[in-house]
């Protein structure tokens, strides 16, 4: 009997908590949380020092062989994991980051240039490249899938070994990173400054 007068004060106390209306918050007060994203399955632009991207996990392997489930993973320039690979500092031969407004009003981040293709030994020099993104790819889960640039709602990037050439767009709209062009190569894709890769 000594536990009766303890249990009904609990059962009281959470039976309140539960007949109690809720407080509704207003949305702009809600603090949105981005998923815990693997450090080896994210890009991010900060400048053209610092930046991630994907790229083959294997090393001399085509960007289109590389695109299926553990074929693909993170390199950045200042990595911030042990799992993620290091860029050489000239993996860029010449690079130009742009910041802009896309179709919507929407904001876009972007680098396009020439890269330095044996000073990543995860690219054949003689691959026609390939697309890496987060709204293609099987079911449009991206490629590889669940991939995110940091800050950004979604990406595209192309890396074309055979063209010295490299870029990647991270856009707030998903308009503004197409994912159809992906054959076209990076002047259709991620229009830019591309003059004296080869």
């Amino acid at each position: 009997m000594l536990f009766t007068t303890p249990l009904i004060a609990l059962l009281a106390v959470v039976g309140s908590a539960i007949a109690s209306p809720l407080i509704e918050v207003p949305e702009a007060e809600v603090s949105h949380l981005e998923a815990r994203v693997s450090p080896t399955n994210m890009v991010k632009i900060t400048s053209t020092t610092d930046y991630c991207m994907i790229v083959p996990k294997t090393k001399k392997t085509n960007i289109g062989d590389s695109e299926h489930p553990g074929g693909m993973t993170t390199y950045c320039s200042k990595p911030t994991s042990s799992t993620q690979g290091k860029f050489a500092s000239n993996f860029w031969k010449k690079v130009t980051l742009k910041n802009g407004k896309g179709k919507n009003g929407k904001a876009y981040t972007q680098l396009t240039g020439c890269i330095n293709v044996s000073t990543l030994d995860r690219l054949n020099k003689n691959d026609g490249g390939g697309q890496y993104d987060s709204n293609g790819g099987a079911g449009g889960k991206g490629n590889p899938q669940g991939s995110v640039c940091t800050g950004y709602a979604s990406y595209v990037e192309i890396i074309e070994p055979d063209a010295n050439r490299a870029c990647i767009r991270c856009c707030q709209d998903k308009a503004d990173c197409p994912t159809n062009k992906d054959t076209q190569g990076c002047p259709a894709v991620i229009p830019g400054t591309y003059t004296g890769c080869n």
